[in-house]
């Protein structure tokens, strides 16, 4: 047996011609987490291999992939990609459910695992391997085949990331902006890589700029105090200089050789049509249907993938029957495009006139107020939609290459992110009817980073940050999702707040309680159409980004409550603060936060108007009444797993008031 396997993993296996991948070479297959059995679907192995593919730079599903046109080009006159692909499979290729998960990596990182079956595995998430990095093994007892591919060249590839092998342009030169921020989002930093190798290192072709705060006006960075360490370093001068936390640089330089990048979504197409497509050797094994998911920024590589036409294969198949993007916002990702930098993330601070929120924001049809045109995400966006979305794909106006599609997402994506732009209009003024393949959820009282065992620590933020965690929800949408495509039973109708019902408002018109010690945002981040990102210019945006209403206590009246926010314990929010005296008042990364409530009168805080939890709920068993109650009405609604309705009941009988 031992033979067999080695054979088996050193196989380089050819494909017939489906999907552009061209071959598939397996080098391990070896059993994960011991051979643990998970339920029915019994043990799980790994696959780890490379896949080879190849690009016609003619088909209309390609020719909108920036710079395809002029790369370079093997003997049959097509463009070649090599990226890294991991499976986890049942080991028994008759057990599973038989549909595939293609987790969309985020910077080169495996996170549906480690999101999705409730482990508090941070570091060695990236090589999933051993029984404490299945958690719970809810993917694996629901059957899964999951699936990882490399999409970004640049991505680490240390701690197990994955990367993809492309092409890039040695003869092309362009201007390029970079951006670095100390300390915000990592440890201080004195130096600051490039994107991109500079073209020369001359100083004087290029130009550093510094401002403590996003609205300032850029301030030149004399040269004594910067230098090119090489092509692609900057360092600030004197050496070990340290800027002070959170100043925003930015540099203009003329760059070389990119990368021709937007082929990353065309591989994750063909690796992902080619799993599925019942090739002889596919090692996914005999998928009957395929959702692809996406946390954050691999959410919305899944927002532009969709836009831009990518789920139709070159031999004209639907690729993906379902997709869950998870805290996307209404962002895209920055990558079809020369010199692309898909890493930056925009938000109030920082990257913001880095490309990212383009117009179509939401699935339903609407018009793009700065063009006057309209669009949709999906192509088939609503009645008497006339979709224009360009890129490739767009020749394909109809919608039977839509998936169905659940968007998720925290309050921190409302007040960072635009997120109420999915579902009303660019301008904010009405409600948009939804696409019936389309639901969209909010899940109320959450951080962007809201996970099992998420810290309440402040760090850097004026405000505890907000643990709470969203995935039992994103877990009970993803089998209501699975069942969508399986029987055909629509997913629960989207639970988001509206300005019809007056849960969704400017934020001047929010009447977050005065709660003491608590610094309060000012304002959401400001929607700006995508403009000159190299020398931005401020402009008037005609885009508004709405937020959440709450209640007494600061909590949403709005969206899928979790009955920890249902029967809270204290004021859960999508927004924080940076603390004083950096850059105090700014918005902190895409932090929420948390104050819990005063366990009795004689324990509130002079001028805290929020009840005590003996006020509010009397005892332990009758706040445990409560939650139990609340969890049993999302168990009925198909919001929450029964398993996770258990453990918050629980959960809530060990609270101590």
């Amino acid at each position: 047996m031992q033979l067999i396997a080695l054979l088996l993993a050193t196989l380089l296996l050819a494909t017939p011609v489906v999907a552009r991948v061209t071959s598939v070479r397996i080098d391990k297959v070896e059993p994960f987490a011991g051979g643990q059995a998970f339920g029915a679907t019994g043990a799980y192995e790994r696959v780890i291999g490379v896949a080879k593919g190849e690009l016609d730079p003619e088909d209309p599903r390609n020719t909108g992939i920036a710079g395809l046109a002029v790369a370079p080009r093997n003997a049959a006159g097509k463009v070649e990609y090599e990226t890294d692909i991991f499976l986890l499979r049942p080991a028994d290729p008759a057990k599973g459910n038989h549909h595939l998960l293609f987790d969309v990596l985020n910077r080169g990182n495996k996170l549906a695992t480690n999101r999705l079956n409730t482990t508090t595995q941070k570091d060695d998430s990236n090589d999933p391997i051993t029984v404490a990095q299945a958690g719970d093994g809810f993917l694996f007892r629901r059957g899964y085949t999951i699936a990882w591919a490399g999409w970004d060249p640049d991505s680490p590839r240390t701690n197990h990331g994955m990367t993809l092998r492309i092409p890039a342009l040695p003869d092309v030169r362009q201007e390029i902006r970079d951006e670095f921020v100390s300390g915000t989002r990592g440890a201080p930093m004195t130096r600051f890589k490039l994107s991109y190798a500079a073209a020369s290192l001359d100083q004087t072709t290029a130009s550093l700029t510094r401002r403590a705060r996003e609205g300032d006006t850029p301030q030149p960075v004399p040269f004594a105090q910067w230098a090119f360490e090489n092509d692609r370093t900057i360092v600030l001068r004197p050496e070990g200089t340290l800027p002070a936390f959170g100043v925003i640089y930015s540099l203009a330089y003329t760059a070389r050789s990119p990368w021709v990048s937007g082929i990353g979504f065309a591989a994750q197409r063909d690796v992902a049509a080619y799993l599925r497509s019942g090739a002889k050797d596919s090692p996914a094994r005999g998928v009957k249907a395929a959702i692809v998911f996406g946390v954050s920024q691999s959410g919305r590589f899944i927002r532009d993938f969709l836009k831009f036409g990518f789920n139709q294969d070159e031999a004209g198949h639907k690729v993906f029957d379902g997709a869950l993007s998870h805290i996307a916002g209404i962002g895209g990702v920055f990558l079809n495009a020369p010199f692309a930098q898909p890493f930056r993330t925009r938000t109030q601070h920082e990257d913001h006139a880095m490309p990212e929120n383009a117009f179509p924001f939401s699935a339903a049809s609407s018009r793009d107020p700065v063009t006057g045109g309209p669009g949709a995400l999906l192509r088939n966006g609503g009645p008497g939609a006339l979709l224009r979305n360009g890129g490739p794909g767009a020749l394909l106006r109809n919608g039977r290459f839509d998936p169905l599609l659940i968007e998720t997402n925290t309050d921190a994506e409302y007040w960072q992110k635009g997120a109420s732009l999915l579902g009303t209009d660019p301008t904010g003024a009405r409600d948009l009817p939804l696409p019936a393949n389309t639901r969209l959820f909010l899940i109320a009282g959450t951080q962007h980073t809201g996970r099992f065992g998420a810290t309440d620590a402040a760090g850097p933020c004026a405000n505890p940050r907000n643990p709470h965690d969203p995935y039992p929800a994103v877990r009970a949408l993803l089998v209501a999702l699975d069942d969508w495509i399986a029987t055909g039973r629509p997913a629960p109708e989207s639970r988001i707040p509206r300005i019809a019902q007056r849960t969704l408002i400017p934020v001047s018109q929010l009447r977050f309680p005065d709660l003491p010690n608590f610094a309060t945002a000012a304002a959401a981040n400001r929607i700006d159409p995508v403009g000159a990102w190299v020398h931005p210019e401020r402009v008037l945006t005609p885009y508004v980004a709405l937020v959440p209403a709450v209640d007494a206590d600061g909590n949403d009246r709005a969206g899928l409550r979790l009955p920890d926010v249902a029967v809270p314990l204290g004021t859960h929010t999508g927004f924080n603060v940076y603390k004083a005296p950096a850059i105090a008042g700014e918005m902190c990364d895409r932090d929420g936060s948390y104050l819990p409530f005063a366990r009795s009168v004689a324990d509130k805080i002079a001028g805290d108007p929020r009840k005590a939890l003996t006020e509010r709920y009397g005892t332990v068993a009758r706040y445990a009444a409560q939650v139990a109650a609340a969890a049993r009405g999302l168990v009925a609604d198909r919001l929450l797993l029964k398993e996770d309705a258990d453990r918050y009941a629980a959960e809530a009988n060990s609270v101590h008031f």
